[in-house]
């Protein structure tokens, strides 16, 4: 454990431990996100975890949405274009990033 002086003279330990959370606690952080439309931060808030958390988790286990099909209207076709389009651009930056990744590695291993 590490400590630390604080500035009137005590001592603070620092609790280096990481939390654990169950499939189901998860799960249920992202059902607030996604059934009940809380935003992210008052999401996470809610539980205890940090944004960054909830994120991870609602990539893992939010339902994919579901392509429109033949009989969507105008705007619903606009937002799934919308959403494709992020997604496409988030997979195009993590194949750059592999990329690069997989050229530094080679050239450090050799």
């Amino acid at each position: 454990m590490n400590e630390l002086k604080g500035s009137v003279g005590r001592s603070h330990t620092i609790a280096a431990h990481r939390r654990r959370f169950s499939e189901e606690f998860r799960r249920d952080a992202v059902r607030l996100v996604v059934e009940e439309k809380y935003t992210f931060a008052a999401a996470a808030q809610a539980v205890g975890v940090c944004p960054k958390s909830l994120r991870d988790w609602y990539q893992k286990y939010a339902p994919h949405p579901e392509s429109c099909g033949e009989n969507a209207t105008l705007e619903e076709l606009r937002e799934e274009n919308k959403r494709l389009r992020r997604q496409l651009r988030r997979a195009e930056l993590e194949r750059e990033i592999l990329k690069k990744a997989t050229a530094y590695f080679a050239k450090e291993s050799q």
